[in-house]
């Protein structure tokens, strides 16, 4: 087959949870470009709203929906609105998160908050997500983690900023989410999924500028990631050109910790 083919998302259904995040956009944006039908969710309906109707004025085909994965009965609901309006689910990207958590020393209310919504809410959604995309014949699923679940903190990064008081949740939400994506890739052989997972690096998102100049330093490519490079490899893990790549994690840090 074309590789231009193989790569092509055309009569894909796909869902992006957290779509109007930093990442979240970049995401939605690369799956509608490559011909894929998206929907962008939010817990904030007028969140996905807006993410939608800006994509869409660009031509892409973005549909909004609302989903709050710390809540069962939001999941349930979703989950049957997206059936009965899509029919079916081929690809659905794992990257929501909530952080109620806002450093090393915040309550253990916060963690517990946390834990509820980014570990038992994600595991209620992506196993939903999972079996309908089994139910529809098969596709993708790609968990969003970071390069922070792979390593501990570079506290120097943060010199000469106020930034650094780092939230224990973060760290521990992302290493399980690339051990999660084995898991699940395991458990689920000869059904026709795939689980990958993509640990990005720190996004361009006008940092302190002092930030930006001890992290840049300490990558070979000289800068932080753009809202282009998480696109392409999204779209191949996505699509058939990745059809045989299953139960991987992906680090996306332009060489940062090669």
């Amino acid at each position: 087959m074309d590789v231009k083919e193989l790569l092509s998302l055309k009569g894909k259904i796909i869902v992006v949870t957290g779509g109007s995040g930093l990442y979240g956009k970049c995401l939605v944006e690369g799956l509608a470009e490559a011909g894929g039908t998206v929907i962008t969710t939010s817990r904030d309906i007028k969140s996905a709203e807006k993410t939608a109707a800006f994509f869409r004025e660009k031509g892409l085909d973005v549909h909004p929906m609302e989903v709050d994965q710390g809540e069962t009965e939001s999941v349930n609901r979703f989950n049957n609105n997206l059936k009965e309006k899509f029919g079916k689910l081929h690809v659905f990207v794992n990257n929501a998160v909530s952080r109620p958590m806002k450093g090393y020393n915040a309550p253990l209310s916060d963690f517990d908050e946390s834990m509820r919504v980014n570990a038992t809410g994600m595991w209620d959604l992506l196993k939903s997500m999972s079996d309908l995309i089994i139910e529809s014949g098969g596709g993708a699923v790609i968990n969003i983690s970071s390069m922070m679940g792979m390593k501990g903190p570079d506290l120097s990064n943060y010199d000469g900023t106020s930034m650094g008081d780092l939230p224990p949740d973060y760290f521990f939400h992302n290493a399980g989410m690339i051990n999660l994506t084995r898991f699940m890739a395991k458990m689920n052989a000869g059904k026709n999924i795939r689980f990958n997972c993509i640990s990005p690096g720190g996004l361009f998102n006008n940092q302190p500028e002092k930030f930006v100049e001890n992290y840049n330093k300490k990558v070979p490519m000289k800068r932080m990631a753009n809202n282009d490079d998480i696109k392409g490899l999204a779209v191949l893990l996505a699509s058939e050109a990745g059809a045989y790549i299953n139960g991987e994690n992906i680090l996306m840090d332009g060489g940062l910790n090669a």
